[in-house]
């Protein structure tokens, strides 16, 4: 005889994430009607070159954190903006190296069994790419074979302008796979609405990408994700040092992700074997299509996969009392798997930007978060492109903590060398730096916030996120990690995703901080004779542009 069932097996029963739209509807009349009043823009420069000061926001009472979490309950208020996700800290493991991360991937791609799912900017064109597409050829081509369960699934997500630049680009890469495995493979290539028109039709190949890209990095396999700020690219897999992030075995959050990479996947450009493109049935052009329809369908399309899982923690939780059933059940499936519920010591928020659709998640909670911590707490922060927003440098100017920045130095930076306009962006972010530690010092800030810069001869630097510590701690109990740079790109045009990490195992905190001692004992301090170096020299027309442009960079 079946057993009775529960509240919260009844409620799972009827919920779907159509069900979740509904509540996504709700939360969007009030964006809809925002958008209505402005006007359509055309070449949408006037709006991208003005930075917004962050308006003050409301947000519900968070739900899933208890208070008997120790450490995690400094960081509860996460909650109340995303998703969390409880799982073991010994399945999250710190990569270290360019190769490391490189090989992380091929190896998982070659035992995936049921799904691959990679979000990134570009796929390269080089022999180490080509590996990459060899090894997922290989895996659907074995999972073809009798008996070997399900045809495996493999869904790549890539930004439209920079998968499709050059004669040979990303999509000549993947086209072989399409054209052989076409009932296995997707390729959706997302295009910004905010580049159309005239923009769209004068604006050089080489920077189009400048206006908005899809710039999430996420790598996926079966129940295992990694979350980096690397393109899948030559110089990311030998001398381009970021960070990586792996979670094995957490269903969830790989669930999660690639639900996410396949509702932005939706409402992207589909590429066909032929390589032609075109949008799935019933979802707006975000070029051709009205502006406003398409932002509006995209965000409540992407945050059903974020209100999906919201209101299903927010319902586990609030019919627990009466799951003595489930926690038996649970119980046994932790034994079956060697392990305690204790040992699910941390937590992982997944923090979703899209400003041009409307979704600011991960600029909410970056904005609490450099303001959490007390005069006795300290925050490491990087970013391989240093252009803080207005808000986040306000934010840390006035903040009680101690802040370590690390950024590019300039010959680090990608951008050196570079021909043309390029090769002065490294120029205009010293420019920046320069600025920011001069307002540092004018505040008399300087014995509260430190500047460094990242020295490895050739190498370059593109490491984002931070590590948080609190007072009296020797080991961060928190980090962000993932692609944005705390730019005005990343808050404002990019697709943009990182995970809040909070955690109280001993192990993963202390690879945090081994990650974050190997980064920053590369580098030097900034002080007022680094600027006074040749490399450093910032010429009149830089410094006269950067404020114009710094937007774009």
């Amino acid at each position: 005889m079946a057993a009775p069932m529960s509240w919260r097996r009844l409620v799972y029963s009827v919920y779907t994430p159509a069900f979740a739209g509904v509540f996504t509807r709700i939360s969007d009349r009030f964006f809809r009607a925002r958008d209505r009043r402005k006007g359509s823009s055309v070449l949408l420069l006037a709006p991208l070159l003005a930075e917004a000061e962050p308006a003050p926001h409301c947000v519900p009472r968070s739900a899933g954190l208890k208070e008997t979490d120790g450490l995690l309950t400094q960081f509860q208020w996460m909650a109340e903006h995303a998703p969390g996700f409880r799982v073991p800290g010994t399945h999250i493991h710190i990569l270290s190296s360019p190769s490391q991360f490189y090989q992380a991937i091929k190896s998982r791609i070659k035992t995936a069994k049921r799904r691959v799912v990679m979000a990134s900017l570009y796929l390269g064109t080089g022999q180490l790419e080509q590996e990459l597409v060899d090894c997922v050829e290989e895996a659907l081509a074995r999972s073809q074979q009798p008996g070997d369960g399900p045809a495996l699934q493999v869904s790549i997500l890539l930004d439209y302008m920079r998968g499709s630049r050059g004669r040979q680009n990303s999509r000549t890469m993947l086209l072989p796979l399409l054209q052989r495995y076409a009932s296995q493979m997707r390729v959706s290539l997302y295009h910004t609405p905010d580049l159309r028109g005239l923009l769209r039709l004068l604006m050089p190949q080489r920077f189009n990408e400048t206006i908005g890209v899809q710039h999430i990095k996420v790598y996926l396999f079966d129940d295992s994700v990694i979350i980096s700020g690397a393109n899948l690219s030559d110089s990311y897999f030998t001398n381009r040092q970021d960070r990586y992030v792996l979670l094995e075995n957490c269903k969830e959050v790989a669930d999660f992700f690639a639900s996410l990479v396949g509702a932005v996947g939706d409402v992207s450009l589909q590429l066909h074997p032929d390589d032609s493109v075109s949008m799935l049935e019933g979802r707006v052009h975000p070029y051709n299509g009205n502006r406003k329809e398409f932002s509006a369908s995209a965000r409540e399309h992407i945050m059903g996969v974020v209100n999906t899982a919201r209101l299903r923690q927010h319902l586990s939780h609030h019919w627990e009392e009466e799951e003595e059933e489930q926690a038996e059940r649970k119980k046994e499936q932790h034994e079956e798997e060697g392990e305690e519920e204790d040992d699910r010591d941390t937590w992982v928020f997944p923090l979703v930007q899209m400003k041009p659709l409307g979704i600011n998640m991960d600029e909410q909670v970056t904005q609490r978060l450099l303001t959490t911590g007390g005069a006795d707490a300290t925050v490491f922060l990087t970013s391989g492109y240093f252009n803080l927003t207005r808000a986040y440098m306000r934010l840390v100017l006035g903040a009680a903590a101690d802040y370590r920045i690390l950024t590019a130095s300039p010959e680090v930076n990608g951008f050196y060398g570079a021909k043309g306009v390029a090769g002065a962006i490294p120029a205009a972010y010293v420019h920046i730096a320069r600025q920011f530690y001069g307002n540092v010092r004018r505040l008399g800030q300087q014995e509260r916030v430190h500047l460094y810069e990242y020295h490895r001869p050739q190498w370059t630097f593109h490491a984002k996120g931070l590590w948080f510590y609190l007072g009296g701690q020797d080991w961060p109990c928190l980090t962000l990690i993932g692609s944005p740079n705390f730019g005005y790109r990343s808050v404002h045009r990019d697709l943009e995703a990182q995970i809040a990490i909070v955690t109280e195992n001993r192990e993963l905190r202390a690879q945090l901080q081994e990650e974050h001692e190997r980064l920053y004992q590369r580098s030097s301090e900034v002080s007022l004779a680094t600027f006074e170096r040749p490399e450093c020299f910032v010429k009149l027309w830089v410094k006269l542009v950067t404020p114009v442009i710094k937007n774009f960079f």
